[in-house]
């Protein structure tokens, strides 16, 4: 793969990135993202194309749809005194770890067919605009939420909910800030760390954003693998015991773990054991397609996803009534599961769940009137917040079994011929098989980027062999975690832990260190507040290793 940096100092200013649509921001969210000249910095870098082994060699590639494989997202190194200027990637979900989402994979496709123009439109209203950041961060998460409410505690779950929101919220703003003083329309995290602290931090700041995604396809297997066996076992009405079943119909997987798996219905069809390779059997074809337009035409199912979600929590919370008491015996008194540093498994999935600091200055940048931005963002948290907190502890509250057999995936708590919770499995796996390729592109793309850094890759181009091998890595990683590793709570909280610190915690802070620094407004007050955000981001993730 070869990458030519052409730097040119001072010249004119060269077309910007198109942000044209309602939800023209996406996974990469960087204006640089259609691969037009950076703009943020005081020069302008430009990155040439390679061709695709899977595309003609006669194509213009004027979109990444028809082309597969574009220019690279992560320079090569430079030692020039200006730094490079890197693209982001999204973090938020329609259904995935808040994360990455179907919505920002395909809009960020859409942004790369559009024209360049001169100055980007701010044409979103605010209701627009406080939609499409609450779409952004709704994700799997909302499947895991419940749980983590349980290991919490519900007071302590209600504290933390509005803690983190509170403190996500604020950072967010503090990149709008930043990016107002020293950034622009066409800047993003990475590209102001580069100005701002160097590039180190942006090449930080890049690397945990792939983390994200890594994350993200992880998740995504597991919840195709989960969403699989219970549908074919719907259909061909297998009924396998897992988990001691209530009267409600209600399942408690953890009561009966243990002659589950002593006892499992077929050694041809387990769902930690062979179910993640049949998926991997149908997945690595769809990996390998030339052209990926056509999964991008499910985009409302991200939006209709998580409005099932919730109308499906709240409806099951109506029939089943309020329930507090441990063991739903009434008159128990009140439910005391979850305490300690348990909690801290709540506290690390929700830094994945108000993530959406990587694209935050696109999204607000496309709004209509920018005097309304603060305003807008705190909305868009709240109701944010009010969502995670209606099925998290709504489903807790009124979950009538103990509540320590709720699941990381609430979905395993039904029987499996719930007719509602059927039909949640099977439109949730057809929009996780529409949207993986997506994310695993995504991916790929970034792999080779940085095996381009460390001079493996191929010169002249992305060879057909090494993209075959990186799909193929790809998928044996997430098989090799749906086996050993199935618990989607483990993967979302480290992942928020580790991405949460840097994005969320440790980048904002500095940043705005350093803005304040350069305007003469720092003060010993300021440093010790941004000093103990970022701490306080340390002892998240410190504590997700001491969560039993």
């Amino acid at each position: 793969m070869r990458l030519v940096i052409d730097a040119r100092g001072g010249g004119e200013e060269s077309a910007p990135s198109s942000l044209q649509s309602n939800s023209s921001y996406g996974i990469f969210g960087s204006a640089c993202s259609d691969m037009s000249d950076c703009e943020c910095g005081a020069e302008h870098y430009h990155y040439k194309t390679y061709k695709s082994p899977f595309c003609s060699h006669s194509e213009s590639f004027s979109s990444a749809m028809n082309c597969g494989e574009r220019t690279p997202l992560l320079p090569a190194a430079h030692t020039d005194p200006v730094p490079i200027m890197y693209n982001t990637i999204s973090s938020s979900d329609s259904l995935g770890p808040g994360e990455i989402s179907g919505r920002d994979i395909i809009e960020t496709y859409k942004r790369l067919e559009k024209e360049n123009k001169s100055e980007p439109e701010r044409s979103q209203s605010s209701l627009v605009t406080i939609f499409s950041v609450w779409n952004t961060m709704m994700g799997s998460s909302l499947l895991a939420m419940a749980w983590g409410v349980a290991r919490a505690g519900l007071p302590v779950a209600l504290l933390l909910l509005t803690l983190m929101a509170a403190l996500c919220l604020y950072t967010a703003h503090i990149l709008l800030t930043v990016n107002r003083h020293h950034g622009g329309a066409r800047c993003e995290v990475p590209a102001l760390c580069g100005r701002l602290l160097g590039a180190g931090a942006a090449a930080g700041a890049h690397l945990f954003s792939l983390l994200v995604l890594l994350g993200a396809t992880v998740v995504y297997w597991l919840l195709m693998a989960n969403f699989l066996y219970h549908t074919v076992n719907y259909v061909m009405d297998l009924t396998p015991t897992n988990g001691t079943k209530d009267s409600t119909g209600l399942l408690c997987p953890k009561q009966d773990a243990a002659p589950v798996a002593a006892a499992p219905l077929s050694p041809y069809w387990g769902l930690h054991t062979t179910v993640p390779l049949y998926v991997a059997l149908g997945m690595f074809p769809l990996l390998n397609f030339p052209n990926v337009t056509f999964f991008t035409k499910f985009n409302s199912l991200g939006t209709l996803s998580v409005a099932y979600l919730v109308v499906f929590v709240v409806y099951k919370g109506v029939l089943w009534g309020v329930h507090p008491a441990v063991g739903g015996a009434p008159g128990a008194g009140p439910a005391v599961h979850g305490a300690g540093l348990d909690a801290a498994a709540l506290s690390g999935m929700l830094a994945l769940s108000f993530y959406i600091h990587n694209i935050i200055i696109t999204i607000m940048t496309n709004n209509r009137k920018q005097e309304n931005n603060g305003r807008d963002l705190s909305i868009a948290f709240l109701l944010v917040t009010v969502t995670y907190t209606v099925v998290g502890a709504g489903f807790y509250i009124c979950f009538p079994l103990d509540k320590a057999c709720i699941e990381d995936n609430i979905l395993n708590n039904f029987e499996m011929h719930d007719v509602m919770t059927a039909v949640a499995r099977a439109l949730l796996l057809f929009q996780v098989v529409t949207v993986y390729p997506l994310v695993a592109f995504m991916l790929r793309c970034e792999v080779v980027l940085l095996l381009g850094r460390a001079g493996l890759a191929a010169a002249g181009g992305l060879s057909r062999v090494l993209t075959l091998v990186v799909n193929a890595a790809i998928v044996f990683v997430c098989v090799l975690l749906a086996c050993l590793c199935p618990n989607i709570s483990t993967v979302i909280r480290y992942t928020g832990a580790v991405s949460g610190l840097v994005h969320v915690f440790a980048l904002p802070s500095l940043l705005q260190l350093r803005s304040l620094r350069l305007r003469g407004r720092l003060s010993c007050g300021k440093v010790a507040l941004y000093s103990a955000i970022l701490l306080f981001g340390v002892a998240n993730l410190a504590m997700q290793f001491f969560v039993t």
